[in-house]
């Protein structure tokens, strides 16, 4: 069989690949690469000048059979996508409310376009955030612009492990970081002396690692002994690759160096007065995550009962949050079910068990003695300790 005979039978075997295949259609990938590959076969047929009728025939047939074939793979995304408003609606059954329009006020208008522009700039998006200022006229002093540009600038830093301008930054607010009794600084310089200890000499090695420590390290013996005394100690289970398997193996591993970002992120943003988490975030991740969906569901619910909410500060329903939203205690004391508060704080007896003030006071014998309601050892009322959580 000559060279033209023989691609004229692959065209056919391709073209009838489809038809004679039972079972699931191959993927659509798969069907437009075979595709491809029979029109580059007549292609290369048309430019040797051995193209036939028959050819084009053949090929009329595997570019249906394929059509055929992406349409059936297609079938299943069309019917994915028909179940998906079903299944919304069976999951979230309740509507979310309706409210008159907001921010109609020209304050409440401004209010709203400032914090967008702060959104915009906390999160690194300067041109989007320069754009929308232009655009709404929103008032953001330079000042602030250029503080948000070096807090990104400096955070892009860190992620291409250049620790340079956040110590820099930390060595100039030393005193606010003190206050704050931030870590911030010393992890920063423990962070490059690590990245001296694994990298090789001239530029790393134990001896550069050993300088840095001389001469950055004193200053943070009195709060952070523990951890400088370990971080002495791993030089001698070197080389790397006998550290990695040793007791102080953590300090060679990168997730070290991950919580730099988000700690410094946290301390310039507290320098400028302002919350660690971005305010659009939270309401968004508090808010999309079903906050509301229970809000107006308990809403509807005391409707119907023809009941107000009795406390202004309090919702009437508990609403999941994540810990990094959580700012107050949410200790409830096991003998009162009452929530914790300032007036009531948790109190920890001699035993080792945890009730609030006013439990405790209850429960207390004359004398000042108190018994623990879930343990059989007595201990004095004035022997308790506050505990903040």
């Amino acid at each position: 069989m000559d060279a033209p005979l023989k691609e004229l039978a692959k065209l056919q075997k391709l073209a009838g690949d489809s038809s004679s295949s039972k079972g699931k259609s191959p993927s659509i990938n798969d069907s437009l690469d075979s595709l491809l590959q029979s029109l580059q076969e007549v292609k290369d047929r048309l430019q040797v000048g051995t193209a036939t009728d028959e050819t084009l025939t053949i090929l009329s047939k595997t570019v249906e059979s394929r059509k055929k074939e992406v349409d059936e793979r297609q079938k299943e995304v069309y019917n994915a996508l028909a179940k998906i408003g079903k299944a919304l609606d069976k999951k979230f059954q309740t509507p979310l409310p309706t409210y008159a329009p907001l921010f109609q006020s020209e304050s409440a208008h401004a209010t709203l376009e400032r914090t967008i522009a702060l959104h915009f700039l906390r999160t690194g998006q300067s041109k989007t955030a320069e754009t929308f200022i232009e655009e709404s006229n929103v008032d953001i002093d330079a000042d602030t612009r250029l503080k948000f540009k070096e807090l990104h600038e400096i955070v892009t830093a860190l992620k291409e492990q250049d620790i340079g301008p956040a110590l820099e930054w930390a060595e100039r607010n030393r005193t606010f970081l003190q206050k704050r009794s931030s870590p911030l600084e010393f992890l920063l310089h423990r962070s490059r002396y690590t990245r001296y200890l694994l990298s090789p000499p001239p530029d790393g090695g134990d001896c550069a690692a050993i300088t840095y420590a001389k001469s950055y390290f004193p200053p943070f013996y009195s709060q952070h002994e523990p951890e400088i005394r370990r971080l002495m100690c791993c030089l001698l289970y070197l080389p790397v690759s006998r550290l990695q398997t040793s007791p102080y193996a953590d300090l060679a591993s990168p997730s070290m160096h991950l919580d730099l970002e988000p700690m410094f992120a946290k301390e310039y943003c507290a320098s400028l007065g302002m919350s660690r988490q971005v305010p659009l975030r939270v309401v968004g991740d508090i808010g999309g995550g079903g906050a509301l969906a229970r809000i107006e569901k308990a809403r509807s619910v005391m409707r119907e009962r023809k009941s107000e909410w009795s406390h202004t500060e309090e919702l009437p329903i508990e609403i999941p949050l994540p810990p990094e939203n959580r700012y107050h205690s949410i200790f409830a004391c096991p003998v009162s079910k009452e929530q914790s508060t300032d007036q009531n704080p948790p109190m920890l007896m001699g035993c080792g068990h945890v009730i609030t003030k006013d439990s405790l006071q209850k429960l207390s014998k004359p004398g000042g003695r108190v018994k623990c309601p879930y343990c059989p050892v007595e201990s004095q009322v004035g022997a308790a300790l506050r505990v903040h959580f």
